[in-house]
């Protein structure tokens, strides 16, 4: 496998999870929010880099719980608590990072908007 395989499989994963997950494509459209008002009001290079950190902190994290959830409904179809528990335990990732990328915002933003 060469160096483009490994770019077709990844961009394979990216297609997939922005069809089936509803949570990655509304990170996406904030994302492309976020860029604009980065553009627009000119932020730093810093703000800029933080804010582009976070809004791939956030993508990343609805990948890698995706990948989990998928993982675990083939695992075990049925109802399980553990595999229940190991769900909410992923989902989490991702709260956490919105958490933290909201967090970043305010901080940035709050330079140019009061």
């Amino acid at each position: 496998m060469n160096i483009f395989d490994s770019f077709k499989f990844a961009f394979n994963g990216l297609q997939t999870v922005w069809k089936e997950e509803r949570n990655f494509r509304l990170g996406v459209f904030i994302s492309i929010i976020v860029v604009a008002v980065i553009i627009y009001f000119k932020f730093s290079f810093v703000e800029s880099a933080f804010c582009i950190i976070a809004m791939t902190m956030v993508l990343s994290a609805e990948i890698v719980n995706t990948a989990v959830e998928d993982i675990c409904n083939k695992i075990e179809p049925n109802q399980d608590p553990m595999i229940a528990k190991i769900k909410d335990i992923s989902s989490s990732l991702a709260l956490v990072s919105v958490i933290g990328a909201f967090i970043i915002a305010v901080l940035v933003f709050y330079n140019h908007f009061l």
